[in-house]
């Protein structure tokens, strides 16, 4: 008796709905992304081969370059908006809640403090305009700390606060910045008993094998 041969139907697979799947994620993460700012020190750090990855999490970050211009940014909002609370109290100006609000979504600043409004009042571009920020003052005036040492004390204080953890310290300098000025940044930290920091890097990618 000869086999009975059974007609094969074509497979095929609607689509459509995988389609519409991918479409709907799409717009979804470009609506809900979060553009990143630009820096308003952009520095070329120094290369290594540590792989280490700095935490974004509680992460206090001193930026160098620039011919000895240091600027500051701490993560998280909420953290930023307490910190410039604490310098609003330590210095005697008052800043409005429309003011702190725009202060927490600066990622990193390098102004005087007296100079602190006419920054927070420009939009992103006009704040980041290079050579528009002359940097944070490190030295002490009197027997007054240094502007930056005030600064990494609120951050600390307000990192305590909200997260109830400790502040992770990291230095960002320019590759082409003299020792001085970082010097004088670690000096500061280690007159808080800030001994242990990261100093960030870039990944060195040459062969030496050759």
């Amino acid at each position: 008796m000869p086999k009975i041969k059974v007609k094969r139907a074509s497979t095929t697979i609607d689509m459509t709905a995988m389609c519409d799947v991918s479409f709907l994620l799409l717009t979804f993460f470009i609506l809900t992304a979060t553009a990143r700012q630009p820096e308003p020190l952009p520095v070329d750090t120094p290369a290594s081969t540590v792989q280490i990855k700095v935490p974004d999490a509680n992460l206090g970050t001193i930026t160098v370059g620039g011919d000895g211009k240091v600027f500051f940014g701490v993560a998280g909002p909420n953290i930023r908006m307490r910190m410039l609370e604490r310098m609003s109290e330590k210095y005697s100006v008052g800043f409005s809640q429309k003011e702190k609000e725009r202060f927490s979504l600066m990622e990193g600043f390098g102004v005087p403090f007296k100079n602190l409004k006419q920054i927070i009042a420009m939009d992103n571009a006009e704040r980041n305009r290079a050579g528009l920020q002359p940097g944070i003052p490190t030295d002490s005036v009197g027997n007054s700390p240094s502007e930056l040492h005030e600064w990494i004390i609120a951050a600390r204080y307000a990192t305590k606060e909200i997260n109830n953890a400790e502040m992770r310290v990291a230095i960002k300098g320019d590759a082409k910045e003299q020792y001085p000025a970082i010097k004088k940044v670690i000096d500061i930290l280690q007159g808080q008993k800030i001994n242990k920091f990261s100093l960030v890097t870039n990944l060195r990618t040459e062969d030496y094998g050759n």
